[in-house]
């Protein structure tokens, strides 16, 4: 368990690094509505600015705090990968939502509903 573990965290970690920095400015299938970039599907979810960089920020938070959860243990290193579990398991449910919200088919909800898989089973796991 504590190897699967480990790689879920990974998984996680590098999806949500290529999706907030790499891809950021990149045209992919998952976007929401017609949009190429992340700013664009933020715009077509109809929502503010400055969501985009407080969900970005979140998101890249969570991942990070899981990732250095592998690495530096203490007493508070459970209750740090808990929350960030939670975090991403809401910015998820949020994520797959927006989709429904702006009808756009399942599948681009897909990355979304598969992160959200991968958090709750390192929730349940850990």
């Amino acid at each position: 368990m504590v190897t699967l573990v480990f790689v879920l965290k990974i998984t996680l970690f590098l999806v949500i690094v290529n999706v907030w920095v790499f891809r950021f400015k990149k045209s992919t299938p998952y976007r929401g509505g017609q949009a190429t970039t992340m700013t664009e599907e933020f715009t077509s979810y109809n929502l503010p600015a400055f969501m985009l960089y407080l969900v970005g920020a979140l998101k890249m938070l969570a991942a990070s705090a899981l990732l250095l959860s592998l690495f530096i243990v203490n007493e508070l290193t459970p209750l740090l990968v808990e929350y960030s579990l939670y975090t991403m398991c809401l910015l998820m449910v949020g994520a797959i939502l927006m989709h429904i919200k702006i009808s756009d088919p399942l599948i681009k909800s897909l990355p979304a509903f598969l992160m959200l898989v991968i958090s709750l089973a390192i929730l349940f796991l850990s």
